[in-house]
C-alpha cells in the first residue's frame, strides 16, 4: 500500500551509514557500532555479502543488520547492504538506475529480493508487475555473480479483505503461492519467512508478530525473518543462538526453532541445495 511521503534507505553495514530520503529532502546519519563489513581483498573467501532490496518490510527494525548479528553470533563474517524504499515494488527497482548501479557496485554473495505485501496474493498483479520485475532482477543479479533469492514475505493480520482475502491465512496462501510460481520458473531459492510465521502464528499465539498496524514486523517479526534468512543463506539452524535482540530466551528459542524447522527440514522444497 502506497502513501504520500516515500522513504528511502540505503545502508551499507561496512560503512555504518544510512541515508534517508524523505520529500526530496537527503539526511546522513552515522551508525555507532555498525558491522566490520568484509576484508576487500579477493582473497577474503570466508566473507558473505548480502544486498537486501525491498520496502519497509526489509527497513523495519533494521532486517538486515539483525541478519548480520545472527551472523556474527553464529561465527560468520558479513557484510550487508539494503535498498529499501516504503511501499517500493520490485518493479520499482528494476526501473531504478540507482538499484541497477548498486547491484553492479560492489561484489554481492546473495542478493534478496522482497515484494511489496499484497501483489504476490493477487494472481492479475503478480503476473502483470511482480514476474517480469523478478526475471529482470535474477537476472541482473546473476550477471554479477551474485545468487538471487525470493523473501517470501508475511500476510496482513487481517487478511486482504478488498482481494478476497478475508484472514492471514488466506493471504498467506496467496502470497506463498506467488512467490513458489516464479522461484520454479526462475530456479531461485525461498527465504520462507511467511511459512515460519505461519507455524508460529498457528503454534505460538501469545507471540506478537505484527506491529499495531497488522501489517509491519514488530522485533519479534523482524528477528524471525533474520532467522529464516540465515538459516536460508547457510544452510545451518539458528538454534541456540546468543544474540536475541532484546526477546527474551523463551521467544527467542521458539523463533529460532520455527526457523530452523521451515527451512531445514527440507531444504529441496525451497530449493536450497
Amino acid at each position: 500500500m502506497r502513501t504520500g511521503v516515500r522513504r528511502v534507505v540505503f545502508v551499507c553495514t561496512s560503512l555504518a551509514i544510512v541515508v534517508v530520503v524523505a520529500v526530496g529532502t537527503l539526511i546522513v546519519i552515522g551508525r555507532p557500532g555498525g558491522q566490520v563489513g568484509c576484508d576487500p581483498r579477493p582473497s577474503s573467501a570466508s566473507c558473505t555479502r548480502v544486498l537486501f532490496i525491498g520496502n519497509s518490510y526489509t527497513y523495519a527494525n533494521d532486517l538486515p543488520a539483525t541478519f548480520a548479528e545472527l551472523a556474527r553470533a553464529g561465527g560468520h563474517v558479513v557484510e550487508t547492504g539494503m535498498l529499501a524504499a516504503g511501499g517500493a515494488t520490485l518493479a520499482d527497482h528494476a526501473a531504478d538506475a540507482a538499484t541497477m548501479q548498486r547491484l553492479g557496485s560492489s561484489r554481492w554473495d546473495q542478493v534478496v529480493l522482497q515484494e511489496q505485501s499484497q501483489l504476490p496474493a493477487s494472481r492479475d498483479l503478480r503476473a502483470r508487475q511482480m514476474y517480469p520485475a523478478a526475471r529482470s532482477l535474477v537476472a541482473e543479479a546473476r550477471a554479477t555473480g551474485a545468487s538471487p533469492m525470493l523473501f517470501v514475505t508475511w500476510a496482513h493480520r487481517d487478511g486482504w479483505p478488498e482481494e478476497d482475502l478475508p484472514d492471514f491465512a488466506g493471504m498467506q496462501d496467496g502470497v506463498d503461492a506467488g512467490y513458489r510460481a516464479i522461484a520454479r520458473e526462475l530456479a531461485v531459492p525461498e527465504a520462507p519467512v511467511g511459512y515460519a510465521w505461519a507455524l508460529i502464528w498457528h503454534d505460538h499465539p501469545e507471540v506478537d508478530l505484527w506491529q499495531a498496524d497488522g501489517s509491519h514486523p514488530s522485533v519479534a517479526g523482524t528477528y524471525l525473518a533474520a532467522c529464516v534468512l540465515y538459516a536460508s543463506i547457510f544452510r545451518q539452524s539458528p538454534r541456540g543462538s546468543t544474540y536475541l535482540d532484546g526477546l527474551t530466551e523463551t521467544a527467542a528459542a521458539q523463533l529460532q526453532q520455527s526457523a530452523a524447522t521451515t527451512v531445514l527440514a527440507d531444504p529441496g522444497e525451497r530449493g536450497l541445495r
